[in-house]
């Protein structure tokens, strides 16, 4: 049984190979590297990741899509610091869902009510894939709002002295977060290499702001000659609203669990106090008998 089971995997690691060399597979290494690429943190990329990442790049030249899509996914993956196409991106979440449902054809026969549950994962899965990179660009793009009020400020403070841009971007890179801080970085070598109204709307593009694009508009202004004194005055005093609003939105969403612990440290508060009165009226009871 033991020597069958060896065979049997010796069989199967010696197709894999074959198929690999035929389908003209990329390397591990390759594979690892494209992984390792678009991540932030020091983590490098499982090796079953890179058997998957393996197949998506296979598979990803049977994908097609319209110009439209393509270059907003281009432009979404760019900005959520995913280095990968965007049919290899898609390509990724079809083989990582299609890996999973290939777990159901044994379950079928050994068992079956397991299968579903398979199944259902494997499009949880795809679906968790496929919007990773606007989660995570949703996720930069908040962090970097929130600064925006103390980067308006700053700007307004600044245009009293200087109307220079590009310094005023270089000082407040200094103390800035590390997602806008690594914006700022792209923006200014940007800007030293090209058009500063260009690099300043690619910079706009790229986050799809709001807020962004109002900061970008002023700044426009300022290069233009423009007196935008009194428009950081006013953005200042709207982004201190929204970032007010902002605080209070969080605030109401606190976890029902600390409303349970309020409540039970009431109730033991309550609990000594009316320990303290029963003492005290046993006490006296004690003293009348």
């Amino acid at each position: 049984m033991t020597q069958l089971l060896f065979a049997g995997i010796l069989l199967a690691a010696g197709l894999f190979f074959i198929l690999a060399e035929v389908l003209k597979l990329p390397s591990m290494g390759t594979a690892k590297a494209m992984l390792n690429a678009g991540r932030k943190n020091k983590k490098t990329a499982k090796t079953v990741e890179v058997w998957l990442m393996r197949g998506a790049v296979k598979l990803s030249k049977h994908i097609r899509m319209d110009e439209y899509k393509r270059s907003r996914q281009a432009s979404v993956l760019k900005a959520a610091g995913f280095n990968m196409t965007p049919e290899v991106y898609s390509a990724y979440a079809i083989t990582k869902a299609g890996a999973i449902l290939l777990g159901a054809i044994p379950c079928l026969l050994l068992l079956p009510l397991l299968s579903p549950v398979l199944i259902i994962l494997a499009v949880l899965t795809y679906f968790k894939e496929i919007r990773k990179a606007d989660e995570q660009l949703k996720a930069k793009r908040e962090q970097i709002e929130g600064e925006l009020p103390r980067f308006v400020a700053t700007i307004e403070q600044s245009l009293k002295a200087s109307r220079d841009v590009l310094a005023m971007l270089e000082n407040y890179k200094k103390n800035a977060g590390p997602a806008f801080a690594h914006e700022l970085d792209v923006l200014t070598a940007d800007m030293r290499s090209s058009s500063y109204e260009a690099s300043l709307t690619r910079f706009e593009a790229r986050l799809n702001s709001p807020m962004l694009s109002d900061v970008v508009r002023g700044l426009i202004g300022v290069l233009r000659g423009d007196d935008s004194a009194v428009y950081f005055q006013m953005l200042a005093h709207d982004f201190k609203a929204l970032e007010l609003q902002r605080l209070k939105s969080q605030a109401q969403k606190i976890p029902p669990k600390i409303r349970v612990f309020s409540f039970v440290m009431l109730m033991c508060f309550l609990l000594t106090y009316l320990a303290i009165i029963a003492i005290q009226i046993l006490s006296s009871l004690g003293g009348m008998f």
